[in-house]
């Protein structure tokens, strides 16, 4: 049984797979605001001023769960009236304040925004301050300190301002939807709509006599993911579900590896096309550099192409460690390869909807992909597999690879910055959003933990490979 990091996590999950239960019955629009009394609180508050707001909040947990403001194109949401706990972000002075003759801090002020009250304290004007902390800087008690809230502090976009109402605002202009202040949010304010309703109207219309098959295209980070359970077992129950079959995402990584190739060596500069929060980085930020991002689509939409291009009237199901990958599939271009996607997080609720145990299940093996696929799911795979795929392609003769490997948005940033003002030693760049990879998304079941530990479960999954080269990989690609 999974055990959850926080409340939060499983505050979510309950709602998700409320809402699951209810679908798979048809009885979705009448009864699912009916919060049963295991999800809802008693007559005590837990965690909110009172039961009222936090039956309020959990309602509107399940709205999200239900997909959410259809109005809204940003798959991360705020939950208003779950943001009000944080302090006022800014310089604020603190009790560490000695009223001090000299007053370097008022003397230093720019605004004069720095006043004094009759016991010698020195306080803050918010209407005057800009927020410079030149005052900071001065004070010898270390008395005045920058307090931000966690969402603004892990959005490396500043896509996250506070309006009016004291709640946290995003701005979609800005955000790349990588989930980053959903997991710092200390109240759980910040969540990502789920699509489960979708998935399973698509599996209970296959089975009510459409006939078409469901396709599960799994990321490879699954490895890490259900540590109470094998591998094998989970991908049994993903078929339980209701999924025809199911496929690893690290097939289509292949792919791209061996296309990727060709393109860098043709073109000879290219940014990484893999994680969707990075190319929406680049777009929004860095737009002189958008010709340069490679014009391969992700190992998720590769493969999923792949299957349509077979069956056209089969349905495709992403399952990973994405929240970014919803707002993938969104995509003109990708609208007609991949029906849903959701995370692992919401496939651990569908799987409790319909009470289906894990641990009593037999195994079904995924053995189609190389080891080269498969660690795409960790920082510096994608690069590891070009390094191969250049071998494969004997292409190392006439093309110098140089690559740059980005670990998280700080480093992507630095990089990017380096290729507009040409200096940057590299001819490649490959961009992950996440620190670490793919096994640090925002919708994995666990942050406990440590990244390097998930990078080897991911290395040593590479490793059981049956599938040798990236080239055997893509040559026995499955017939449907």
């Amino acid at each position: 049984m999974h055990k959850f990091d926080t409340k939060i996590q499983y505050l979510k999950y309950k709602a998700v797979k409320h809402v699951a239960i209810h679908a798979w019955h048809d009885d979705l629009l009448e009864n699912v605001l009916n919060i049963p009394k295991e999800i809802v609180p008693g007559k005590v508050p837990t965690m909110r001023c009172c039961v009222y707001k936090e039956r309020a909040i959990l309602t509107e947990r399940v709205k999200l769960a239900m997909g959410g403001n259809r109005k809204n194109p940003n798959v991360i949401e705020i939950i208003d009236i779950a943001c009000d706990e944080c302090p006022a972000a800014g310089y604020q002075i603190t009790d560490s304040c000695r009223g001090c003759l000299a007053h370097h801090c008022i003397e230093v002020c720019p605004r004069d925004a720095i006043y004094v009250d009759h016991d010698r304290r020195c306080h803050i004007d918010k209407e005057k301050c800009i927020e410079c902390g030149k005052c900071a800087s001065v004070c010898p008690y270390t008395a005045i300190i920058s307090r931000q809230r966690p969402c603004m502090v892990a959005c490396k976009m500043k896509a996250i301002s506070i309006n009016d109402d004291g709640y946290a605002h995003i701005d979609n202009d800005k955000c790349i939807e990588c989930g980053s202040c959903m997991n710092q949010c200390p109240f759980g304010a910040i969540s990502e709509k789920s699509f489960v309703i979708n998935v399973i109207d698509i599996i209970r219309k296959s089975d009510e006599g459409r006939k078409y098959p469901v396709y599960a295209i799994v990321a490879p980070s699954i490895a890490t993911q259900f540590s109470y359970a094998t591998q094998g077992q989970v991908i049994t129950a993903i078929k339980k579900l209701g999924f025809t079959q199911v496929f690893e995402v690290a097939q289509g990584a292949d792919m791209v590896a061996y296309k990727e190739t060709q393109e860098l060596s043709e073109k000879g500069f290219l940014t990484s096309s893999c994680c969707p929060a990075f190319v929406s980085y680049v777009k929004k930020f860095y737009p002189e550099l958008v010709p340069f991002i490679s014009s391969n689509l992700s190992p998720m939409a590769t493969l999923a192409k792949y299957l349509k291009e077979q069956n056209p009237a089969c349905k495709v199901v992403f399952i990973g460690p994405c929240t970014a990958k919803k707002s993938e599939i969104q995509k003109p271009e990708l609208k007609d390869y991949i029906n849903v996607a959701i995370t692992f997080e919401e496939l651990l609720a569908l799987f409790d909807s319909k009470d289906i145990i894990l641990e009593e299940l037999e195994e079904t093996e995924l053995d189609n992909a190389s080891y080269f696929g498969r660690i795409f799911a960790r920082s510096h795979g994608l690069t590891d597999a070009i390094e191969q795929s250049i071998k494969e392609q004997n292409l190392s003769e006439t093309f110098e690879f140089k690559p740059v490997v980005c670990d998280g948005i700080d480093q992507c940033k630095v990089a990017l910055m380096k290729k507009i003002k040409n200096l940057l030693e590299g001819n490649f760049i490959e961009g992950m959003a996440c620190a670490g990879g793919c096994v640090n998304g925002a919708g994995i079941l666990s942050r406990s933990h440590v990244v390097e530990k998930q990078q080897k479960v991911v290395e040593d999954y590479g490793k059981t490979a049956k599938t040798q080269t990236i080239t055997e990989s893509i040559n026995s690609l499955p017939k449907i």
